[in-house]
């Protein structure tokens, strides 16, 4: 899978670091999937708006500091999906996009294209909402959950610069079983199912996340919400050691049981100008 928009590039990798290009920012942060590859353009890194630095979430730091180079508002927009993010340099290394999910972005909006009919769809560890906004963004209704209130703020301000502040999207800062679990009390039902999930996390609750101890029973769940109804289904992972054919089976499992279609599963990558590829993840899908 790939990514290509004007205002996103990935400029190199190499030596354990990816450079990038957002917009007027050339970034310089960790990557540990590039620890063995050598990099191609020295001269670029030197050219980097920021370097970011830190081993974990939240304990590194930007160099220059971020006032020094942040702008009051700044965002990158995709014209052919038809929304925008803003631009943020977070305490965790993060900016608020993930460009690696552009060509799953671009296969949702063909699903909800597809359907010709209004879906409801479930969004689940959301985060800034790029998903949200394109299911939203060709007319279907959204649910979408993050345990981050901050995270739901940036995602609900995405949707508000994107031109679609007042289409039908619910804003849920939750743990993402219990709130799965109430649905189901509730009678809740969705046509399609969304779902990002961390290798470790915690609900607003502190409640704890584990992947491998806490997909299948949430896909379970989801299975429960979506049955005789299921539209679509996407499932993004990056956890090292969880590849295409476990994820695969992970919502054949969960959702479909054993004789169903298999979903279609394979690597998330960025992509250089050059054609070097970058692993950023895996996907799973359906249908096919």
């Amino acid at each position: 899978m790939t990514t290509e928009w004007p205002e996103y590039e990935l400029v190199d990798f190499g030596m354990g670091r990816k450079l990038e290009r957002f917009g007027p920012w050339l970034l310089d942060r960790p990557c540990p999937a590039s620890a063995a590859a050598p990099r191609q353009k020295p001269q670029a890194w030197r050219d980097a708006t920021a370097r970011y630095d830190g081993q974990r979430a939240a304990d590194g730091k930007w160099t220059p500091a971020v006032k020094r180079w942040q702008p009051p508002q700044c965002q990158v927009s995709l014209a052919e999906l038809g929304f925008s993010f803003e631009l943020s340099p977070l305490p965790s290394g993060q900016i608020g996009v993930f460009p690696e999910q552009f060509e799953n972005w671009r296969w949702i909006v063909e699903q909800v294209e597809r359907a010709q009919k209004p879906l409801q769809v479930l969004n689940l560890f959301a985060y800034t909402g790029g998903s949200t906004l394109a299911a939203a963004s060709r007319g279907a209704t959204v649910t979408h959950v993050d345990a981050a209130k901050s995270m739901v703020a940036r995602a609900k301000a995405n949707s508000a610069e994107s031109g679609l502040g007042e289409a039908a999207i619910r804003w849920i800062v939750e743990d993402a079983v219990k709130f799965c679990q109430r649905e189901i009390k509730r009678g809740s039902s969705y046509d399609a199912v969304i779902l990002d999930p961390p290798s470790y996390g915690h609900g607003p609750q502190g409640e704890a996340w584990s992947i491998r101890r806490d997909l299948m029973p949430l896909l379970k769940l989801c299975g429960q919400l979506t049955e005789n109804r299921n539209t679509f289904v996407l499932c993004t992972c990056h956890t090292p050691d969880i590849g295409p054919a476990e994820l695969s089976a992970y919502l054949s499992d969960g959702l479909f049981g054993h004789c169903a279609q298999p979903p279609r599963s394979g690597p998330l990558f960025l992509r250089t100008a050059q054609g070097r590829k970058l692993p950023s993840g895996t996907f799973a899908r359906w249908p096919t």
